[in-house]
């Protein structure tokens, strides 16, 4: 029975996994040129950057001053995986305890 469950563990691991490890296959990504004549790299999850390193870090300390890019702030407990919401420190609706009883 161990085994059986060992088995569906790294099934289900590598089902997960698999989208993530297919981002960067090499023969997916499309160079392309913007309207402005900047060459760019396009990624098939829909991201792209520049192909010029000086622009892509340009760019990625502009992207840095947005708050939808950092994540949570420092101090608040994260979401799983992406999934769910940044939660504050003494959140009245997270930090309930247990209902029971009550």
């Amino acid at each position: 029975m161990p085994f059986a469950r060992m088995l569906l563990c790294v099934f289900v691991t590598t089902m997960f996994a698999s989208p993530v490890f297919a981002d960067d296959a090499p023969g997916e990504k499309v160079e392309a040129t913007t309207a402005a004549g900047d060459k760019v790299i396009l990624h098939p999850n829909g991201r792209w950057e520049f192909v010029d390193t000086q622009k892509a870090e340009a760019a990625k300390e502009v992207a840095r001053q947005y708050p939808e890019n950092q994540g949570c702030p420092p101090g608040w407990r994260g979401s799983l995986l992406g999934f769910g919401r940044c939660v504050p420190p003494g959140d009245k609706d997270f930090n309930r305890g247990s209902m029971i009883g009550k």
